[in-house]
C-alpha cells in the first residue's frame, strides 16, 4: 500500500459503514496495514465479543514529550435520514466531502494517518502516537478500556489532541455527560380497577417531574461556569416506553435520562439526590402497595468533564500548531475528559464543524482538511 492523500484515505475510511451497532474491525485492519506499509507496528486491543477493537501506534522513540492523536472510528446511523449522496461512499460538492463520518469524526483520522510518511521522514526525537478507539457515540465503551494499555504504551505526552471537529480551533474544557436509564415495575391490571395494579407509566412520571425539579435547582442554584451556554448543568429525558393498551394498567416502563454537568459541579451529589427521592419516596409507597413492585437507576455511560488548564505547557503547544492565540470551550462531550483522567494533558481539535455532524449530508471542507495537514506538519517540525 503506497502513501495515499487525506482524501484518498478518508474516501477509504468512510467506505467502511462503522455505525456503532455495526462492528469496526474491517477499518481498524486496513489502518493496521497501512501502517505496516511503513514499518510501523501496531497494537490492536479487541473487545470481549472480539467484534470491535482500538487501535495504538507509536512511530519514533517512545520517550516522554511526545503527541498522541486520537478520535473515535464509529459514526452514527443513517437510517431515516435524507441523503442527497450515499453516506458511505465519499463525496465532492463544491469544496465539501460528504459523507457519514467525515467531519466526525475520520476527516482528522485521515490527516493523522496521511501524515505517516512525513512523520517517519522527520526522524523524530520523540513521538508521535496514534490511539483510535471504538464505540464512543453510544458511550465511549472504548476509550474506558483502551485508557490502561495507553499508560502502558506511552510514554508521558506533551500533549493529546482529541480531533472532534471544532473548525480547528483549540477547546480546551467542555462539560461532563451521566447517562442513567431508570426502570419501573408495576402491576399489571385492568384499568377499570386502578385499585389492583401499580401504574408504572405514572411512576416514571413522578421521577421525571422530580428532574425537572432539579433543572430548575440547577439553573438558579447549581455550580455556574460562564465559558459555557448554558452556563449551568443541563439534563435531559429522552426515550421513554411502557405500557401496551390503553385499557390495561402498564406494569413496566422504563426511560433514559441524561446530564452535563459544568466543571465543578458534583455529579455524584446529583445522583445521590435521585436515587434518595427514589429510595425514600417512591419506593417504599411502591412496596407497601404491592411488594414486588419498585423502581431502579443505573449509570450506563458516562464522559469525565475536560477541565481547562490555562497558560499550560500542552494548551501553548497545541495553539502554536493551531497558528491560533486564543481557546474555545464545547458543548458536546468527547473522550478527552477520560483522557485527563490519567494525567495526559488533552485538548479537542479537529477538521470540521460539529453542526454539520449527525446530520444528512455531512460534510467536511476541504479547506479545513488543508488545514488539518498543516497542523501535522507542525508537529512532525517540533518533535524532529
Amino acid at each position: 500500500m503506497a502513501a495515499l492523500s487525506t482524501q484518498d484515505i478518508l474516501a477509504r475510511l468512510v467506505g467502511f459503514d462503522t455505525t456503532s451497532r455495526l462492528s469496526n474491525l474491517e477499518l481498524i485492519r486496513f489502518i493496521e496495514a497501512y501502517l505496516a506499509e511503513f514499518g510501523v507496528t501496531a497494537t490492536v486491543q479487541h473487545n470481549e465479543e472480539g467484534t470491535k477493537a482500538n487501535i495504538v501506534a507509536t512511530i519514533g522513540p517512545n520517550v516522554p514529550g511526545g503527541v498522541v492523536l486520537s478520535g473515535h472510528t464509529d459514526v452514527v446511523p443513517v437510517d431515516g435520514q435524507d441523503w442527497t449522496s450515499e453516506p458511505f461512499r465519499l463525496t465532492e460538492q463544491d469544496g465539501k466531502l460528504l459523507g457519514r463520518g467525515s467531519a466526525d469524526m475520520k476527516g482528522f483520522i485521515a490527516c493523522a494517518l496521511a501524515a505517516v510518511p512525513a512523520f517517519i521522514e522527520a526522524g523524530l526525537k520523540r513521538p508521535v502516537h496514534f490511539a483510535f478507539t471504538y464505540d464512543e457515540e453510544v458511550g465511549c465503551l472504548g476509550i474506558q478500556s483502551l485508557l490502561p494499555l495507553m499508560k502502558d504504551l506511552i510514554a508521558q505526552p506533551r500533549l493529546v489532541v482529541v480531533g472532534e471537529p471544532t473548525s480547528m480551533q483549540i477547546a480546551n474544557a467542555h462539560k461532563g455527560q451521566y447517562v442513567s436509564k431508570t426502570r419501573i415495575w408495576g402491576r399489571e391490571a385492568h384499568s377499570s380497577r386502578p385499585q389492583d395494579g401499580v401504574n408504572a407509566v405514572a411512576v416514571a412520571a413522578e421521577l421525571i417531574t422530580f428532574i425537572t425539579g432539579m433543572t430548575a435547582r440547577a439553573r438558579i442554584d447549581g455550580a455556574k461556569d460562564d465559558m459555557f451556554d448554558p452556563p449551568y448543568t443541563s439534563f435531559n429525558v429522552g426515550p421513554i416506553s411502557g405500557g401496551s393498551a390503553f385499557n390495561i394498567i402498564p406494569n413496566y416502563c422504563e426511560f433514559d435520562w441524561e446530564f452535563r454537568p459544568v466543571p465543578g459541579a458534583d455529579p455524584q451529589a446529583i445522583l445521590a439526590e435521585y436515587h434518595a427521592f427514589m429510595e425514600d419516596v417512591i419506593n417504599p409507597h411502591l412496596k407497601a402497595t404491592f411488594p414486588e413492585c419498585r423502581a431502579e437507576n443505573a449509570v450506563w455511560a458516562y464522559l469525565p468533564p475536560l477541565k481547562a488548564e490555562p497558560g499550560a505547557d500542552a494548551e501553548t503547544l497545541a495553539l502554536m500548531l493551531a497558528g491560533r492565540n486564543d481557546t474555545t470551550v464545547v458543548a458536546f462531550g468527547t473522550e478527552a475528559g477520560h483522557i485527563q483522567s490519567i494525567d495526559f494533558p488533552a485538548v479537542v481539535c479537529g477538521p470540521g464543524d460539529i453542526a454539520q455532524a449527525h446530520k444528512p449530508d455531512e460534510f467536511v471542507a476541504i479547506s479545513q482538511l488543508d488545514a488539518c495537514d498543516r497542523f501535522m506538519k507542525r508537529i512532525a517540525e517540533v518533535l524532529s
